[in-house]
């Protein structure tokens, strides 16, 4: 069997739901100062992350007739309601509400690099959002 592509099975079953789920929970703790550590790049990560998607996308050969979601990241904070008050309680609701109408295994397969990207833009967007919230919160 060696050499074979496919590759050997997990032994152990991974649930990507339960750790997301998990995540996402509250249960796990990260201090204010690793929040503003970790969106202390956030302008040159969504500048990266679009240049990859103009890259990605340039080969998209949509149908006349479609119009495409957008990939920036206003059209995509507007969707998600940004630009109103949340509560930190909020962002995890608004994250799988989200993903539900856009995960890449949720849409037609010509636009699943698109949604893979929306779900990237829109996830950052959201982190960022919930960091700015705390930090509020504790001021």
């Amino acid at each position: 069997m060696e050499g074979d592509e496919a590759g050997a099975r997990p032994s152990i079953p991974f649930d990507y739901l339960s750790v997301a789920d998990e995540l996402h929970s509250g249960r796990i703790k990260v201090s204010a100062a690793e929040y503003r550590e970790a969106g202390a790049d956030l302008a040159s990560e969504f500048a990266a992350l679009l240049e990859h998607a103009k890259l990605a996308l340039a080969a998209e050969d949509p149908k006349p007739e479609e119009k495409l979601p957008p990939i920036d990241p206003e059209s995509i904070a507007a969707e998600l309601g940004l630009n109103q008050p949340r509560s930190a309680a909020d962002f995890g609701r608004m994250r799988r509400s989200f993903a539900f109408t856009n995960h890449p295994d949720r849409v037609a397969p010509h636009l699943r690099q698109r949604a893979m990207i929306r779900m990237q833009v829109a996830n950052m967007l959201i982190d960022e959002a919930k960091r700015r919230a705390l930090a509020g919160a504790r001021r």
